[in-house]
């Protein structure tokens, strides 16, 4: 079909370069086929579906990149093309062309936007407005958080905002808050508010720290960050989802059932996205797949990724 529809557009004097002077200068038009072909948030099958093609569909397409492999009955890539338009990524599998690569567009850069410095009591001021109540005890933690957030590579806008936003409604983005009210043993305690027994003995035990003997040290201007980056990457892998601007898995991953709060947090992600990038992107989900609207507080990270997973679809 790929290449039955090309030498069909072939004929009718409509090529890919002929197109081109209709686009923006950057962008190259291209022709999809099939019906209900995925646009994802990036160039893998796990990442959330941002949009679908009815039917076949001219794409301006502004450079492309390597991700998950894709197959159809008329071949097979791992190419997927950049479409600004819509915000996403469409495999190369679904576009009329003979070769499995897109020719002559280039290679997007890898990731998701470029590496940012650090973040200043001013930034996180201007993100999230009346929830910084302390501004001093932020400013006396941010060295400790930034450099969390370089161990954890959290260093694009995107994870940046996620990562911060989560915390601005965790702890306010205080290292040393207890969870109001919670007098348990292993109640919520500093940047992440850790929560468990099932979370303070692996932290601990990753850390080198002793959190079940002593849960205070996750109050700490030494460890809350720590604890904050180990749960981000370790117990949960959620720079994925902030990469996807996917806040209602990043919220499902943290462990609360689902409700009014994740529009609150998916709000102060956008937020922190317009600061930190000018604008908020197409493609920002803010609520969750149904099989995370529950707690998934005490499940492992391999459980959770299984049932955070996306399907259907092509592509």
């Amino acid at each position: 079909m790929r290449r039955l529809l090309t030498a069909v557009l072939t004929c009718l004097g409509i090529t890919a370069g002929a197109l081109v002077a209709a686009s923006p200068a950057y962008a190259t038009v291209f022709q999809t086929y099939g019906s209900g072909v995925n646009v994802r948030a990036d160039a893998y099958l796990s990442s959330a579906v941002v949009g679908t093609l009815s039917g076949p569909t001219s794409i301006d397409v502004d450079c492309q990149k390597q991700g998950d492999l894709v197959s159809n009955s008329d071949g097979t890539s791992s190419w997927w093309a950049h479409v600004p338009a819509l915000g996403g990524y469409v495999t190369v599998v679904y576009v009329a062309i003979p070769e499995d690569q897109l020719p002559g567009v280039p290679v997007c850069g890898d990731g998701p936007p470029p590496e940012t410095g650090d973040i200043t009591l001013a930034d996180v001021q201007a993100m999230f407005g009346s929830r910084i109540a302390n501004p001093s005890i932020v400013q006396t933690g941010l060295p400790s958080l930034n450099q969390a957030m370089r161990d954890a590579n959290i260093n694009t806008p995107y994870r940046k905002a996620a990562f911060l936003a989560t915390l601005v409604h965790e702890s306010r983005l205080e290292y040393n808050i207890r969870e109001i009210g919670d007098t348990r043993v292993y109640g919520g305690r500093g940047y992440i508010q850790l929560t468990g027994d099932f979370n303070y003995g692996p932290a601990g035990q990753y850390l080198g720290i002793d959190l079940l003997g002593n849960p205070d040290l996750a109050l700490s201007l030494q460890w809350s960050a720590p604890i904050a980056r180990w749960y981000w990457t370790v117990a949960r892998n959620i720079n994925p989802y902030a990469d996807n601007l996917d806040m209602g898995r990043v919220n499902a991953a943290i462990g609360y059932p689902a409700g009014a709060e994740d529009q609150r947090r998916c709000d102060s992600f956008k937020s922190a996205l317009q600061y930190l990038t000018g604008s908020i992107p197409a493609g920002v989900i803010c609520t969750r797949p149904s099989k995370l609207k529950g707690d998934t507080s005490h499940l492992t990270r391999t459980q959770f990724d299984t049932l955070a997973k996306n399907g259907s679809g092509l592509g």
